[in-house]
């Protein structure tokens, strides 16, 4: 009598070609990113957890993180309200010119942030062509802290709106009209239907938003004058620090700037996937 085989479960072996793949992106995002930020982690401890904290609580550097601190909250609120409006227009109603508005969208993404910061300064500068009028009132926004917001505000507006959009495109406009025929007005069905409906799509853009501000530069550069103690952000704290070859403190604040964009998008995807693995078991 012939003896069957009986077929054996297991692990599938992966292809050689899988494994190359597999460590050849690994090895390119270790080179990338691990690698630089362990080398930052050691430069900045270097001589010890006593100096590094000591260099971040210099006058210099508290008024700078002080100040970037504020120029993110306040553009991080403004892109989201504007960019969560824009991105509902873009997706909802149709308008003349809707394709050119959606593609600009995208120039901060394609301008260098140094070019933007020019525009600003030929704009709203003393010599400008609205700055000539604004210095008559006695309104300046070049080399002070309005111009430094409207620079942040630029370059980092396409984060909310892109990432919004698509989530709205794929939400449709079923369960909003279904709330509208039961009587919902338009800001109950916004808060009670919409939103809930893009929310992670929403913290995705306000994290990478905040995380773009903090590190924002040569914007910054162009329209602040980077003037001490005035209109100097943590970035600018960090650029004087190595000109004048004070390594210890730049070393801290690039640090602590990089360690506050990680906990921000780790942070953000952890929350997101305890979420939803929340509602998963709550049915």
């Amino acid at each position: 009598m012939a003896t069957e085989t009986i077929p054996q479960i297991g692990t599938p072996r992966r292809p050689l070609g899988r494994w190359l793949l597999t460590g050849a992106v690994l090895t390119w995002f270790a080179f990338l990113i691990l690698v630089p930020t362990l080398a930052l982690l050691r430069a900045a401890l270097a001589r010890g957890f006593g100096p590094f904290a000591e260099a971040l609580a210099s006058p210099d550097a508290q008024r700078a993180f002080v100040l970037t601190l504020w120029i993110t909250l306040l553009a991080t609120v403004v892109n989201t309200v504007f960019g969560l409006a824009l991105a509902i227009v873009l997706v909802r109603q149709k308008f003349w010119g809707k394709t050119l508005v959606d593609g600009l969208v995208d120039l901060p993404f394609a301008v260098s942030p140094i070019i933007a910061g020019l525009m600003l300064v030929i704009l709203y500068g003393p010599k400008g062509w609205l700055g000539t009028w604004l210095e008559r009132a006695g309104l300046h926004v070049v080399y002070s802290w309005p111009g430094m917001l409207l620079a942040t505000t630029f370059v980092t507006l396409p984060f909310v709106v892109r990432e919004v959009v698509p989530v709205l495109r794929e939400f449709g406009v079923d369960q909003e009209e279904v709330a509208y025929t039961l009587g919902a007005g338009r800001w109950r069905t916004f808060w009670r239907v919409t939103l809930p409906s893009i929310r992670w799509g929403l913290a995705y853009g306000v994290t990478l938003t905040v995380a773009r501000a903090l590190g924002e530069f040569g914007a910054l550069l162009v329209v602040s004058g980077n003037i001490l103690g005035r209109t100097q952000t943590a970035t600018l704290y960090i650029h004087d620090g190595i000109e004048s070859f004070n390594t210890e403190g730049a070393y801290a604040a690039s640090l602590l700037l990089a360690g506050a964009s990680f906990v921000l998008l780790i942070g953000m995807e952890t929350l997101r996937k305890r979420v939803e693995a929340h509602e998963r078991a709550n049915g």
